[in-house]
């Protein structure tokens, strides 16, 4: 058994909990026929459909936020973060909206996998370089932590569809 450093330990569970959560995500989704994403998850809720592009924008946000290079779909930002459900038509089409998602957490995986140890405890773009100096816990490793866990607050929204 090969024992890896604190850091990459911490780095690989971090990669793994995105990948479980994603994965999860990706399975409740297949379970959904394009109708069925249509649909509010109770009465007054969202539909999945706006939380899948929910999601797909915020992840989308995370190329420019860690330094990843330039986001792949910033048209999305309006629709699906800036307003609630139903404040605008659908930008896309369920069966592109489905691919964009994949598209989106395929290139940051594998952007995630690449990271050493280092680039993991980088600063995100937001964070000036004298507040990351007092606080270096402001980095690409608490930011993907945290989108982690609002992907996985919306997956316990969407295994409330019926």
């Amino acid at each position: 058994m090969v024992l890896l450093k604190n850091e990459e330990a911490l780095a690989k569970t971090a990669i793994n909990t995105w990948k479980l959560v994603i994965g999860r995500l990706d399975r409740k989704l297949e379970q959904l026929t394009d109708d069925d994403i249509q649909k509010q998850i109770a009465p007054g809720k969202n539909r999945p459909f706006y939380i899948l592009g929910h999601l797909t924008a915020i992840h989308d946000r995370l190329f420019s936020l860690l330094n990843l290079g330039e986001r792949l779909h910033p048209d999305l930002d309006d629709v699906y973060i800036a307003s609630p459900d139903r404040s605008f038509k659908d930008a896309v089409s369920a069966s592109d909206l489905r691919k964009i998602w994949t598209e989106v957490n395929t290139r940051l995986t594998t952007a995630f996998e690449g990271f050493t140890s280092e680039d993991w405890l980088q600063k995100h773009a937001e964070v000036s370089d004298d507040d990351f100096a007092k606080d270096p816990n402001r980095n690409r490793f608490a930011v993907v932590l945290n989108r982690t866990s609002h992907a996985s607050y919306h997956l316990g929204q969407l295994v409330l569809t019926k």
